[in-house]
């Protein structure tokens, strides 16, 4: 269909990037067709080669600036002043700071001092350059993260004493909260801020990956975020007045989806060990260490054999007909791995990007495990995309009333969940696995329906 004669292409709204790694985010939004992205600020030299081998290549505007460096060392104003804007002009100021100490995958030690973290540089740069919007991404976990960590032996359940307010769940948040309604924007109004726990999943993207997204405004807007569009291959119920009906949802998208067909994984691939294989060459596809014997169990797992939890991932083979795991930063560790479905082989850099929705031409530059690292923390592609549908609608409503802010500001910052849990379920017996439909013998299976669609609660 062509394009109505004399019909206006749709305002393209101003971005600037913050933490920008491998650009995940920004492309998602640049694939909505409805941003700009001006500026980049990116510390890690390899992810900076990256953003600038592919702007070089014809993939980022010509004249996209790349700040190298430090963000604690970097003055919000030379980076407005570089795209020609001043405080208040910029549309929308994107980001996720680094996430690792929030993260519920590791050793969560949190902040001692989190007004120095990067999370408040990003408040920073807010408070300067009073974007109309801005989105910030960062792992589930800092939602229930403390600013203080108590060791769990020390804690009241284990006869410790009770927890002070900054050793509470949820207290990170809640002091960013605080010290983000104590900016002042030019509107006079602040900022108001809504979260949603959300997996990239649900969106059509070929990976579990559960996500925070921060969007918050100047106008008093409370931004919604949509429900999932793509699920275990049946509608959902509404169990909200947000839902008039039944929503009939799109099957999720598989690994075999995307690398199935795959000829050539490409060149860079962060393999296992000869002993790693011996181990893995054992294992069906969709199963785990569950499927050796169990003298091989003990040997391969050593302590870990005798853990109660967290040992989904050793020796790990992926399976075609599920989406796939989380990507980590390093597919070749015994306790995440990531082996491919057929072969005796971690996934390959290409499938990584493949999995995580890069453009198919995307360079991605340094070491391996640079290469590595700048894809495994990406955001998925297809949640900047939803996320940018998102504001940019809210952008046009904005103008069509000439950026005319509610009159009332929200009581409340939200924390929306969005059935960001999905359990994909698999079935043990005999050394060998099975999945959702993958045959006679298990034909009956499904995965459960999702207790909770969507849940609103207020940050305090």
């Amino acid at each position: 269909m062509t394009k109505r004669q004399g019909a206006k292409a749709p305002k393209k709204y101003n971005v600037i990037s913050l933490f920008s790694g491998a650009m995940g985010l920004d492309i998602g939004l640049e694939q909505t067709g409805r941003f700009e992205l001006l500026a980049c600020v990116e510390k890690v030299p390899s992810f900076c080669e990256t953003i600038r081998v592919n702007r070089a290549a014809g993939r980022l505007r010509p004249d996209l600036k790349v700040f190298e460096g430090d963000i604690s060392d970097l003055d919000p104003a030379e980076v407005l002043s570089a795209c020609g804007l001043k405080p208040g002009e910029l549309d929308v100021l994107v980001g996720g700071p680094p996430c690792q100490s929030f993260s519920t995958a590791g050793r969560r030690m949190s902040t001692q001092d989190p007004r120095g973290t990067l999370l408040w540089q990003y408040l920073r740069f807010v408070e300067y350059m009073q974007p109309k919007f801005f989105l910030m991404e960062n792992v589930r976990g800092l939602l229930s993260a403390a600013l203080k960590h108590r060791p769990i032996a020390e804690r009241p359940e284990r006869g410790g004493a009770p927890l002070s307010s900054d050793e509470l769940p949820g207290s990170v948040v809640r002091l960013f909260a605080e010290d983000m309604q104590n900016i002042a924007s030019v509107a006079g109004f602040g900022y108001h801020m809504d979260c949603f726990e959300v997996n990239a999943v649900n969106y059509g993207a070929p990976q579990l990956r559960e996500r925070a997204l921060f969007i918050g405004n100047r106008y008093n807007v409370v931004v919604d975020f949509p429900n999932p569009t793509h699920g275990p291959g049946r509608s959902i119920p509404a169990q909200s007045s947000l839902i008039e009906k039944t929503s009939p949802l799109r099957p999720w998208k598989t690994l075999g989806d995307v690398i199935g067909s795959l000829g050539d994984p490409g060149e860079v691939i962060m393999d296992f060990s000869p002993r790693k294989k011996s181990f893995l060459a054992l294992i069906p596809q969709g199963s785990n260490w569950r499927s050796l014997p169990i003298d091989l169990q003990q040997e391969s797992m050593g302590s870990a054999w005798h853990a109660k939890g967290g040992r989904s991932g050793w020796w790990r083979r992926l399976s075609y007909d599920l989406p796939c795991p989380t990507l980590v930063t390093m597919p070749n560790h015994a306790s995440t791995s990531l082996c491919h479905p057929t072969e005796v082989r971690a996934l390959s850099l290409r499938e990584y990007a493949l999995i995580q929705e890069f453009p198919a031409d995307w360079v991605f530059k340094g070491t391996a495990s640079q290469q590595y690292a700048q894809v495994g923390n990406a955001v998925p592609v297809r949640l900047g995309t939803v996320a940018g549908k998102v504001i940019s609608d809210e952008l046009d409503a904005l103008a069509k009333r000439n950026w005319l802010a509610e009159a009332t500001k929200p009581r409340d910052y939200r924390v929306v969940y969005v059935q960001s849990h999905v359990r994909t379920r698999q079935w043990f017996k005999d050394g060998k696995t099975y999945v959702w439909e993958d045959g006679e013998e298990n034909q009956s299976a499904t995965y459960e329906a999702p207790q909770t669609l969507r849940k609103i609660s207020a940050i305090g």
